[in-house]
């Protein structure tokens, strides 16, 4: 099963015509990921200031299919498709009213905060990925 979470589409995230404004779903999508680690315990404030580890994303490609408005509840479907050595793939599903919002892959890498090298998943957040495997996804 995917990691699920919904986040309300609120005005400071629209544009004038209340259309979501797409960087807001950057912003979203890092929350997401945030809350993703905390669901198997690992906060990312614990990963950053005392074990020193960050969480940047390499590369995304997004496909927008419709837009989002103001009022919108947004379900994110959070699919792992690949746990490397340092990196996660992540596809990620977003949808309102059961319509498909937009998509996107994201390659995130583990690395160190202090050399800003790859790094390692620790043992607990490998097992906490896991449980959001979906390897048939995988491209």
């Amino acid at each position: 099963m995917p990691f699920t979470i919904e986040k309300p589409m609120r005005f400071g995230d629209c544009d004038l015509t209340g259309i979501a404004y797409h960087p807001a779903y950057l912003s979203m999508l890092v929350d997401v990921n945030e809350a993703m680690f905390a669901s198997f315990g690992v906060t990312w404030k614990e990963l950053m200031f005392e074990r020193h580890l960050g969480l940047p994303s390499v590369k995304m490609n997004i496909e927008f299919k419709k837009p989002a408005v103001y009022g919108d509840v947004l379900e994110f479907n959070v699919h792992v498709r690949k746990i490397g050595k340092s990196s996660l793939d992540l596809y990620t599903v977003v949808t309102a009213n059961g319509d498909v919002l937009w998509t996107i892959e994201q390659l995130i890498v583990m690395t160190s905060t202090k050399d800003h090298k790859s790094h390692p998943w620790p043992e607990d957040c490998r097992a906490g990925l896991a449980r959001y495997l979906h390897p048939e996804l995988a491209q």
